[in-house]
C-alpha cells in the first residue's frame, strides 16, 4: 500500500492500515529513539509516545519531503519533550570530574560493533546526548539546538565539544579492554 493510501485510511481510524503504518515504520524510529534514551525502556516510551503523536497529527502531513523522514522528526521532536519534561531528574555531572582525552587510536572506532557505539552514546549524560545526537546524527545547528533545547549557542557548542571528548575517551578504553583481552 503506497504511503498516501496508508495516511488516508489512518486518518479514517482504519485500525488494520494504522497497525500496518506502525509495522513499516517502528522498528527503524526505535533506532531513533534508542539514540535519544539512556536505555531500551525509555526509548520505547518516546516511540509510543512518538506514534500517538504521528496517529493524531496525520491529518497535517501535508506531502512534503518524505513520509519517513516526517515521522522521523516527530519522534526527534518528540525526544526533545521527554528530555525537557525529565529534565529535572537527570543527573548533571562535574565535567572537571569527567576524564577527557585529546587523542586516541582512530583504529579502535572501527573494531567496535554498531551496538557498542550505541551503547557509548546512551551512556552520555541527557544532555550531552542530546546536543550530540541533534547536531551529528540529525544535521541541526547549534542556533537551532539552543533553540529546542533552551539553551545558549555557546551551551550547545560546549555539550557537543564536551560529549565527543566522553565518547573519545570511552572508545580508547573499550578498544583498550578488547585489544588487552585479544592479546591476552
Amino acid at each position: 500500500m503506497e504511503p498516501e493510501q496508508l495516511i488516508e485510511r489512518c486518518i479514517s481510524n482504519d485500525v488494520v492500515a494504522q497497525e500496518l503504518l506502525y509495522r513499516r515504520y517502528a522498528s527503524k524510529m526505535f533506532g531513533v529513539c534508542l539514540r535519544y534514551a539512556s536505555n531500551k525502556m525509555e526509548a520505547e516510551d518516546i516511540l509510543q509516545e512518538g506514534f500517538i503523536k504521528v496517529f493524531a497529527n496525520l491529518k497535517n502531513y501535508r506531502g512534503e519531503g518524505s513520509f519517513e523522514g516526517w515521522i522521523r522528526k516527530t519522534m526527534v521532536n518528540t525526544a526533545i519533550n521527554h528530555y525537557r519534561k525529565n529534565l529535572r531528574y537527570f543527573q548533571n555531572i562535574d565535567i572537571e570530574s569527567v576524564d577527557i582525552h585529546d587523542t586516541f587510536d582512530k583504529n579502535g572506532l572501527s573494531s567496535l560493533t554498531e551496538e557498542e557505539l550505541l551503547k557509548l552514546v546512551q551512556e552520555l549524560p541527557q544532555g550531552y546526548r542530546m546536543v550530540f545526537n541533534l547536531y551529528v546524527i540529525e544535521g541541526y545547528s547549534h542556533k537551532e539546538i539552543a533553540e529546542q533545547l533552551n539553551i545558549s549557542e555557546n551551551t550547545s557548542k560546549s555539550q557537543l565539544s564536551r560529549a565527543r571528548g566522553v565518547l573519545q575517551a570511552k572508545v580508547k578504553k573499550l578498544y583498550n579492554i578488547k585489544y588487552y583481552e585479544q592479546s591476552a
